[in-house]
């Protein structure tokens, strides 16, 4: 089974991507991913055993750490291959963030790379799926949107991939 862990948002900056991401689609054929507005916290993997290991471990950090408020600001890009909204986090955000990545690296099932571990950019994905060609007009347009939101670090979610989708595996939230 194929499993992704992201914190999705929940807030207006959360509203804004789904929208934009379905309006760019309408626009240029830009597609992203079929997840909702989401920071990736580990990046897709494949896993055929019980996942219930990871469950308690997110569950039990969940309970025992707060949310956290973030800012989402600005457009940024990976070279011509991703658009994305920037995330912000400030010191207790970030620690928020990186504790729970050194929880999960406890999982033997898991490994991180540069791109879903510690040191990641974190981002909200607006449009990442063969851009290439499209991308020069695509940032001109995105250059002209405003982003700027406060969203909270109030959940981490598993999705698993079935039926050629991403369906909802457990949602768990922290404290406050």
């Amino acid at each position: 089974m194929r499993y992704v862990i992201v914190s999705v948002l929940k807030g207006k900056g959360g509203e804004f991507n789904n929208s934009l991401r379905k309006e760019v689609f309408k626009k240029f054929k830009a597609r992203s991913s079929k997840l909702p507005a989401h920071f990736t916290i580990k990046a897709p993997f494949e896993y055929d055993g019980s996942i219930l290991e990871l469950e308690n471990a997110i569950s039990k950090y969940c309970n025992l750490n707060k949310k956290q408020n973030y800012k989402v600001e600005g457009f940024n890009h990976f070279d011509d291959r991703v658009i994305f909204m920037d995330v912000k986090m400030d010191k207790q955000c970030r620690m928020l963030h990186d504790t729970l990545i050194d929880e999960l690296t406890k999982i033997s099932f898991l490994k991180f790379s540069d791109i879903d571990g510690r040191n990641k950019k974190v981002h909200v994905t607006v449009a990442s799926k063969k851009i290439n060609k499209i991308f020069e007009s695509l940032w001109a347009y995105i250059s002209t949107l405003s982003c700027n939101f406060d969203e909270d670090f109030d959940n981490v979610t598993v999705y698993k991939w079935q039926g050629d989708t991403w369906v909802l595996h457990k949602e768990f939230k922290f404290k406050g």
